[in-house]
């Protein structure tokens, strides 16, 4: 290297040690103009430009390093590194298996190949990576960690518990931050209750210690939706991510005081727009849309899947933006420039989110809806959408946005959704004559209180038989131990394997009630239950997600009594109902006959009512008002009297 180019150099490295990459950036450019053949002046280079969201560039930086030194592995690790953090993760993969066999291959090589055929969803390959990267380094607490969540979403819960929690023992800082919280999910959903207790008191006891930016961001919300967790850890983990999140992030000059004019336009930001469950409920919503008086923009972040989910769902709005790899302020600037009035966030705390996007706040209105049944614990999320029963008033303490209520449920719902005809008990495999209750919940949401309740009901119920979902083999194998621990044999427990949606939903009407959980409700499952002619046992609890079955049953019109105020009450109207086979189907043919009018299921309704709840916010918006609770808009006189006493019923939950 050039005198020149090592001044360049230099200065380049002072810049980046002062976290000045801009600075950085521009004097390791000056050195590969002085040097351009110094592959190591082009990776300089590179970092700095991907430190200052200039991936595409750092991308070509990393290239033009390979060309001139093909056999040094480092341009290959941070080409791929790019390209994954780009949202290429096949490119990213690629880059690293086709390098040729002659480039030294150590643990680094192999633990980057790994998280790029892991999140190119080449798990058997990906297993094989990170194998090999342990081989090298078998005391790496990362390696352990990726490698559960790679046997997690093989299915392999019990193998996955086992790697996360050797990764909580070999680190006792961010990486057992990142390992417990998916420690607990996957012994949920292996129901390997051994050490749950425990384990959950250690991840509870980290939410309430942690301090933000001490790895807090780590934490992974969506486990204490099923967990025993207060509506404050709730919270608390959720500023904790957010925070995490969006740190550097700065927001969006305001918006101009005077809007564009026209209709009202809605942004929906999402990685599902394919076959997934929040697809399944929302596609008819976007249909619906009144287009004289709102505009539809749908921002996806996710993969086209090739479904027929997606290319419905694509049709749907007027203005479908794949934004999949674009960066988040890029992506911010975008709903800017399209003059978004209200930014919908259909993701949250779940994975693949991006819902940091709305933190450079793009949107003079930014609502969570659907996706992540809690608080986000975002500050820059101005409403929650509920309702009456999922989110009343009384429960505004445990959201950090506001409340805004629709008067049914807040789900909505597709008419298109396949009803098929049921197939024979035969067919199925469940006795003609049992009362058969089920429940077809993921098994991260059982617990051994809720085997206690089931078996209780079992043995008052001796003409039952229950009937589960098979997710995994070590599910299973654990549940059938826990009930015969319990004195329910085997021959009372009927397993369901996977199915596509048409026919899972046709089975479902088979069964003759659905037991819900808590404190993790049935959501989309319980909606294609009762679109199945099934009715759903409930018992609401504190929590949003403990809330849901309620919501749904009261929106289908369904007898006060199946919304139990407490376990022993579920426990009792589960007996009742399991010997009176006539009353069940009486239950039935409500659901059956009247699917055309049910709120549940009327979508024209439903999207009268949301878009009433937006133009709400938007003339407060309008009115330069402060975001407020929303409360529902009362019922028709015929109907209120009804829900009040729904609504009573529900003030001593689980």
């Amino acid at each position: 290297m050039s005198t020149t180019a090592e001044h360049h150099r230099q200065n380049g490295l002072h810049a980046a040690q002062q976290g000045h990459w801009e600075a950085a950036r521009r004097a390791f450019e000056r050195a590969t103009r002085a040097a351009p053949r110094d592959a190591l002046a082009w990776m300089n280079l590179a970092r700095a430009q991907a430190r200052s969201q200039q991936l595409p560039a750092a991308i070509a930086s990393t290239r033009r390093a390979i060309a001139l030194e093909p056999q040094g592995p480092l341009g290959y690790l941070m080409c791929s590194e790019y390209q994954l953090q780009s949202g290429d993760a096949r490119a990213a993969a690629q880059t690293l298996t086709e390098a040729p066999a002659s480039v030294p291959r150590d643990h680094d090589w192999y633990a980057g190949l790994g998280v790029a055929l892991f999140q190119s969803q080449r798990l058997s390959e990906a297993v094989t990576a990170h194998l090999q990267a342990l081989a090298l380094k078998i005391d790496a607490p990362l390696l352990h960690y990726r490698l559960g969540l790679i046997f997690k979403d093989l299915g392999l819960a019990s193998e996955a518990a086992e790697c996360l929690r050797t990764a909580t023992l070999l680190d006792d800082d961010h990486v057992r931050t990142l390992a417990l919280s998916h420690l607990v999910l996957a012994a949920r959903q292996s129901c390997d209750w051994a050490r749950l207790d425990a384990d959950t008191a250690d991840l509870l006891a980290l939410i309430d210690e942690v301090r933000p930016g001490a790895h807090a961001h780590l934490l992974a919300p969506f486990v204490l939706l099923a967990a025993p967790a207060t509506t404050a850890q709730q919270w608390r983990i959720g500023a904790l991510r957010t925070d995490g999140l969006t740190r550097g992030i700065t927001p969006l000059p305001p918006p101009p005081s005077q809007r564009r004019p026209g209709r009202i336009r809605i942004g929906y930001l999402s990685s599902d727009f394919l076959h997934h469950a929040t697809a399944m409920l929302l596609t008819e919503l976007l249909e619906c849309h009144d287009r004289s008086r709102f505009e539809v923009f749908c921002y996806s972040h996710g993969h086209d899947d090739g479904s027929a989910s997606r290319q419905r769902i694509v049709a749907a709005p007027e203005h479908f933006i794949n934004v999949r790899g674009v960066q988040g302020d890029a992506v911010a600037r975008r709903m800017r420039a399209d003059a978004i009035d209200i930014a919908i966030d259909l993701k949250g705390h779940t994975r693949d989110s991006r819902f940091e996007i709305l933190a450079y706040r793009p949107a003079p209105v930014q609502i969570a809806f659907l996706g992540y049944p809690a608080t986000s614990g975002a500050p820059f999320l101005d409403y929650f959408v509920g309702d009456p029963i999922s989110t009343p008033l009384a429960h505004a303490t445990h959201f950090s946005e506001k409340l805004a209520q629709l008067p049914h449920s807040y789900q909505p719902n597709d008419r298109q959704r396949p009803c098929p005809p049921t197939p024979s008990r035969k067919k199925l495999g469940l006795p003609q004559q049992a009362v058969v209750l089920a429940c077809f919940n993921q098994t991260y949401k059982f617990s051994p209180q809720m085997i206690d309740l089931w078996a209780h009901i079992l043995r008052g119920a001796p003409a039952a038989v229950l009937w589960l979902l098979e997710w995994t083999h070590s599910a299973r194998t654990n549940l059938a131990r826990e009930f015969a621990a319990r004195g329910i044999g085997a021959e009372r427990l009927l397993w369901a394997p996977a199915e596509h949606l048409a026919p899972h939903i046709a089975r479902m009407g088979a069964a003759d009630l659905f037991l819900d959980t808590w404190p993790c409700n049935a959501h989309t499952t319980a909606s294609e239950a009762l679109w199945a002619g099934v009715p759903v046992l409930t018992c609401p609890g504190e929590t949003f997600a403990s809330r849901v079955g309620a919501s749904l049953v009261a929106a289908c019109e369904l007898p006060q009594r199946l919304i139990a105020t407490t376990p022993a009450d579920y426990v009792r109207t589960a007996i009742q109902l399991a010997n009176a086979p006539t009353e069940l189907a009486a239950l039935k043919q409500h659901l059956r006959g009247r699917h055309a009018d049910l709120p549940l299921f009327d979508t024209p309704r439903y999207t009268r009512d949301f878009e009433a709840l937006l133009t709400r916010m938007f003339e407060r918006r309008q009115r330069g008002e402060a975001p407020d609770h929303l409360p529902a808009a009362p019922l028709k006189p015929a109907a209120e009297g009804e829900r009040a006493s729904r609504l009573h019923a529900l003030e001593s939950p689980c």
